[in-house]
């Protein structure tokens, strides 16, 4: 079994999946505009909605993230984060630099008591991510 992400953004999908493929060197694996889909939502999108994204995976490493713009609401990221574990320093800094971007560190990269280099930051589109760097727990 395995739990995966759907996040829903308020029109800025397609945007976030290209910042993401370039913050973190994710793959985008697969994008649908709700004008392209054949069932669209009940009673239609909103107009000037018909190019957003009614469906969209992204593979960040090994990771699955599903994502589409919510045309019926006002998503809200609260109350969750995502973390990414780089394989070292060097990579977390680039992806901390990256997805602070526009966004607003919440916590700077530094060592912790249970990482080598961690940090806390909200991107440009209201994600809250953790960036964590592994501890080497060899003996």
């Amino acid at each position: 079994m395995k739990v995966e992400s759907y996040l829903f953004f308020d029109g800025r999908c397609e945007e976030a999946m290209q910042f993401y493929c370039g913050a973190l060197g994710a793959k985008l694996e697969f994008l649908m505009r709700y004008k392209e889909s054949p069932n669209p939502p009940e009673g239609g999108v909103p107009p000037g909605w018909e190019d957003k994204v009614i469906h969209a995976s992204l593979l960040i490493g090994d990771t699955k993230i599903m994502a589409a713009d919510d045309c019926q609401g006002h998503p809200s990221f609260d109350g969750f984060s995502l973390c990414v574990e780089p394989a070292d320093e060097t990579q977390a800094r680039r992806q901390f630099d990256a997805l602070a971007d526009g966004g607003k560190v919440i916590m700077p990269l530094g060592k912790t008591f249970y990482s080598p280099c961690f940090g806390m930051v909200t991107d440009r589109f209201g994600i809250l991510w953790m960036v964590m760097v592994e501890a080497d727990t060899r003996a």
